[in-house]
């Protein structure tokens, strides 16, 4: 059986490895006679799973003690009502910054729940760039400042991280929702007030959420916020509350160690397992964007400093040539390549385990169908 090349923005690919050894663990999992997805959350056998995963995610990004590992449910898009349910612990409003369509989805959800002040837009410049430091207005009493710190949709990517104590002269909380980036180089999660996203990008299949919190920023959850969502009752519980996604955990698992073993892979072992990663998404963010630079047939409208090395947004002269290179890229084997229905033109997600071959795959039928259609 020939793979695609998946370039869907999620759920997306999995490393092949990770599936070859899921696959052979579907129906016995290390000796018990069961499918991981068929046992009990609470059994001394499921255990180990999430057990495991959380320590080598703690690992990875060198998550300090005081900061909690928390698996839900629900996506990034109920995180984005979850965190104003936590996180306004009294306050009146937060701070957002907004980048996209990702950013005004999290204003919009956080409004229910108390004020929003919007401290800085690139809605004026069409979402091609992150609004420069100097631009943003921070509010007086803000409960916490949120941002989107890789725009799946539109392709823009911090690669800086605000100084929030010199932006606030106070230690306001930095909340980011970091889906589909996450892993995918190293994060100082000290930094940061709280970090999450949605696991169906870099991390595991759909139905994981993760969430990392500081332990002090927990347990004045907004009353009417549900039990299941209330970062306290989880924590207390070691995310076994309610019966967690136990199979997408499992599969998180898999691929942490997947991650931890990309040094030896490319023969770099003096690196960090995040360090190793970059190297290659560095790598492939380089090659596809060097190839759109090079070319008059297709177009990139984020600024060059802003770019997302995770999610590369590009367009055609046309939309009849746009729909032409979907289907004939979907033909030659190159899958999820159309953009977002809201911005339209061709969205290469490129996560993690995206080896390098199907990047310079698609370079190559780009420039095959610009010679044909240019």
């Amino acid at each position: 059986m020939s793979r695609a090349f998946n370039f869907s923005a999620g759920p997306a690919t999995i490393p092949e490895e990770v599936l070859r050894q899921a696959a052979a663990e579907m129906l016995d999992w290390n000796g018990t006679g069961m499918s991981v997805m068929e046992m009990s959350h609470r059994s001394a056998d499921y255990a180990p799973v999430i057990e495991g995963a959380a320590a080598d995610l703690r690992e990875l990004l060198g998550v300090p003690a005081n900061y909690k590992i928390l698996f839900l449910q629900g996506g990034a898009l109920a995180e984005n009502a979850i965190v104003p349910m936590n996180m306004m612990r009294g306050r009146a409003s937060a701070d957002y910054v907004d980048t996209g369509i990702w950013s005004t989805k999290s204003i919009t959800e956080a409004r229910r729940y108390g004020g929003v002040e919007i401290i800085a837009s690139a809605k004026d410049s069409g979402y091609d760039r992150i609004p420069p430091l100097e631009t943003w207005t921070p509010s007086r009493d803000a409960a916490y400042l949120h941002l989107c710190t890789n725009e799946t949709i539109g392709g823009i990517e911090y690669q800086w991280t605000p100084d929030v104590r010199a932006l606030y002269a106070g230690d306001v909380p930095l909340v980011a929702d970091v889906s589909s980036h996450f892993l995918s180089r190293p994060l100082d999660v000290s930094r940061y007030g709280l970090v999450y996203g949605g696991a169906q990008k870099n991390v595991s299949m759909a139905g994981l959420t993760f969430v990392i919190v500081r332990d002090d920023l927990i347990g004045e959850a907004h009353p009417l916020c549900p039990s299941a969502f209330d970062y306290k009752v989880v924590a207390d519980n070691d995310s076994m509350f309610n019966t967690p996604p136990t199979y997408a955990i499992y599969l998180a698992g898999l691929v942490f160690q997947w991650l931890k073993r990309r040094p030896a892979a490319i023969g770099r072992p003096e690196l960090t397992p995040l360090e190793a990663i970059e190297t290659l998404n560095v790598a492939k963010a380089k090659a596809l964007y060097d190839a759109l630079d090079a070319s008059d047939f297709y177009s990139t409208r984020v600024v060059k400093q802003d770019r997302s090395r995770m999610n590369v947004t590009f367009f055609l002269p046309d939309e009849a040539s746009t729909k032409r290179f979907v289907a004939e890229s979907a033909a030659a084997g190159l899958k999820g390549l159309k953009g977002h229905r809201a911005v339209g033109g061709i969205r290469a997600s490129i996560y993690n385990a995206m080896p390098i071959e199907g990047v310079h795959a698609l370079i190559a039928f780009m420039r095959d169908f610009e010679r044909a259609n240019g």
